[in-house]
């Protein structure tokens, strides 16, 4: 806002030298579109960006026995993770399945993000 009365103020101060005048309305009319930028990243790319990272952080955390879905609707439960790709055994006749990590969709088993040594107990020292 203050950018803007400055703006104006100069146009307004400059109105005796033609050429001032016309950059100081220049800039007047750029400014909507130089503040339409940041408002751009903010409502447009960060929300992707942290969308891409929530989804590359949940294929990381992929493990064996997890129940999950693939894009294409295939659920089952995971036997198998490797780098870029994981098996799925799936159906009543347990059909094993192969699917890249790109292909997930969603992982319906919950992990505790506790990842201590269960085996520890205090009352060892008694």
């Amino acid at each position: 806002m203050v950018l803007l009365k400055s703006l104006l103020a100069a146009t307004t101060a400059a109105a005796d030298t033609p050429q001032q005048g016309s950059t100081a309305a220049l800039l007047l009319q750029l400014a909507p579109f130089l503040l339409l930028i940041p408002l751009m990243y903010f409502l447009m790319i960060r929300p992707q960006k942290k969308k891409q990272k929530e989804e590359q952080k949940m294929r990381e955390s992929l493990r064996v026995g997890d129940e999950v879905t693939t894009i294409g609707g295939v659920t089952g439960i995971v036997i198998s993770v490797k780098d870029d790709s994981f098996v799925i055994e799936t159906g009543a006749a347990r059909t094993k399945l192969t699917f890249k990590k790109w292909a997930l969709q969603t992982i319906h088993t919950v992990h505790d993000d506790d990842d201590l040594d269960d085996d520890f107990d205090d009352d060892d020292d008694i």
